[in-house]
């Protein structure tokens, strides 16, 4: 008997059971559209998180001063005063793997304009920092090296600063707001970020020279941390290792000395909040593949239901010069043809339900061609698989006893 016969003969008996057909198929359907609807929701995640770090410098190195102990106890880092604009003159001059650096300090308050208030930290910092945190100013300028070497009081805003003190609309470039009682003169705005994967909203930022910062407002001489970009994210790593050694030489630390600093990287984030969702969206699939083996049980029973109903038809095309391969491939094709049918809707309703995640809830779906691929293999294998017994059954039956079959 031909591969076509078979087929036929396949097809006509799934065609006479059409709701018993369906109703196995089902299971199929739930797993593969399940599958692909998680895969896609948790690799849209993934990639909606990576974005907004690479919004915020994929090369960004962070540098903290480290906390220490002293008399027993251990001191807050924000406390310490173990960086130093040396540090930073010695990074611009010494490093190899960095691209930019930018000191940070920052100050507290309430900036004031008019009738107007909003609370904001000024962060004193270079015009590097631009580049690091990939800021970008919309209108206006940033201030110059000049402001920087005469501490001016000068200030590029946020968007979220400019909509809270210029709610009738004004231009701000060119206006004087006032970080408590010390008056700053806008010069520029940024353009806008919004909120970033840690719910931070970042055009709440006011920036200044830094030496503005630390003559006018805090009063210090120390730096609260240090902002630097590695030439490319592949060289993260080195640029670590060489900031690193420059600063423990520049803070005069032996061998066996702990480093008196921190220093973290955007990698390090990404690299985290990466596998915490692939964690996610790996339980997320095995949970709705759970489904694909309910699938295959069901066809596994449907089919021993129709080898049993058909025990008599089994006895009569033996009788007649079937062979024991031809039956089985008959029942096999028959539990193939229910769980690539299952495959073919449940793709169609997987996608279908990806992009109304996406337009409904407004989540970041992202669907990938593996993920059909892989969830429409994995319920043609469970169809082979779940229907091999039963039609490995229908073929080891005896034609005799077969056809007594009551």
């Amino acid at each position: 008997m031909n591969g076509t016969n078979l087929f036929k003969i396949a097809l006509r008996a799934l065609v006479n059971n059409k709701m018993r057909a369906f109703l196995t198929m089902l299971g199929i359907i739930i797993g593969v559209a399940s599958v692909i609807t998680m895969l896609a929701i948790g690799q849209g995640s993934k990639r909606s998180i990576q974005k907004q770090v690479s919004e915020m410098g994929s090369n960004m190195i962070m540098i903290h001063p480290g906390a220490d102990m002293r008399g027993g106890v251990r001191q807050d880092p924000s406390a310490m005063q173990t960086l130093k604009l040396t540090d930073y003159a010695s990074l611009q001059e010494e490093t190899r793997y960095l691209s930019a650096v930018s000191p940070n300090v920052s100050k507290s308050g309430q900036l004031i304009n008019g009738a107007n208030n909003y609370p904001a930290s000024v962060n004193g910092v270079s015009i590097d920092y631009l580049t690091i945190r990939q800021l970008s100013v919309e209108s206006g300028e940033i201030f110059t090296e000049a402001d920087i070497q005469t501490s001016a009081k000068v200030c590029v805003i946020g968007k979220t600063i400019v909509d809270n003190l210029f709610t009738n609309g004004e231009d701000p470039v060119g206006r004087v707001i006032r970080f408590g009682t010390i008056p700053f003169r806008v010069v520029g705005v940024l353009k806008s970020k919004g909120y970033n994967s840690m719910g931070q909203d970042q055009d709440a930022v006011v920036l200044a020279p830094y030496t503005t910062v630390m003559k006018r407002l805090s009063a210090v001489t120390y730096l609260q941390s240090i902002f630097a970009s590695a030439l490319t994210e592949d060289m993260t790593e080195e640029a670590m290792e060489e900031i690193t050694t420059i600063l423990r030489s520049n803070h005069k630390l032996k061998e066996g000395d702990d480093d008196d600093f921190n220093i973290r990287s955007q990698q390090e984030l990404s690299s985290m909040l990466s596998s915490t969702t692939n964690l996610m969206t790996t339980l997320l699939a095995c949970i709705a593949g759970i489904s694909l083996i309910v699938g295959g049980i069901g066809i596994m029973n449907i089919m021993y239901v129709s080898v049993t109903e058909r025990t008599r038809e089994i006895g009569l095309r033996m009788s007649v010069g079937a062979r024991g391969i031809d039956i089985l491939s008959q029942f096999l094709i028959e539990a193939v043809l229910i769980s690539i049918t299952g495959g073919i809707i449940g793709v169609l309703i997987g996608v279908g339900a990806s992009f109304a995640v996406k337009s409904i809830a407004n989540w970041p779906v992202y669907i990938q061609l593996w993920s059909v691929i892989l969830s429409f293999l994995v319920c043609t294998i469970t169809g082979i698989f779940f229907g091999w017994y039963p039609a490995k059954k229908a073929a080891d039956l005896d034609p005799i006893e077969a056809i007594r079959y009551e």
